[in-house]
């Protein structure tokens, strides 16, 4: 699944780095009453790169058919940001062997993405882990 045809994901305009990561530009209909990017979509850009990561797991030749359903998340702001965002993503090699291994034996498991977002200067805006529940659909 392309994230950026996601409908809410294009209407915002979310795009793919150049690393192959995702960014969110700055405009002025992203912008809070300060002037700065809206914490709603830094979430968005968040989350969406989370879902990009948990995609990821499955790349090969034959991915099993899954329901990806969000079921936590805590963030945490650090700087406020004016210029375009961009986001990583990562799930530890421990936490990706215990999903994989519980989603082989039981067909459904959870998985935490961490989730940082940084601005043009490199300049820590956000972070954050979300939880994912995946059940296998085949």
């Amino acid at each position: 699944m392309n994230v950026l045809e996601i409908p809410f994901v294009k209407h915002i305009g979310m795009a793919y780095a150049a690393d192959g990561e995702l960014l969110l530009p700055s405009s002025a209909c992203m912008h809070n009453h300060v002037g700065t990017m809206h914490a709603a979509a830094l979430f968005a850009l968040a989350e969406t790169q989370s879902g990009l990561c948990l995609q990821a797991l499955f790349a090969g030749d034959s991915p099993p058919a899954v329901l990806p359903l969000l079921r936590s998340s805590a963030v945490k702001y650090h700087a406020p940001a004016s210029t375009t965002v961009h986001a990583t993503a990562s799930v530890s090699s421990e936490g990706k062997e215990r999903f994989v291994t519980r989603l082989e034996r039981k067909g459904r498991a959870t998985v935490t993405v961490t989730v940082t977002l940084s601005d043009d200067t490199d300049t820590l805006v956000m972070s954050g882990e979300f939880s994912w529940f995946v059940q296998k659909i085949d």
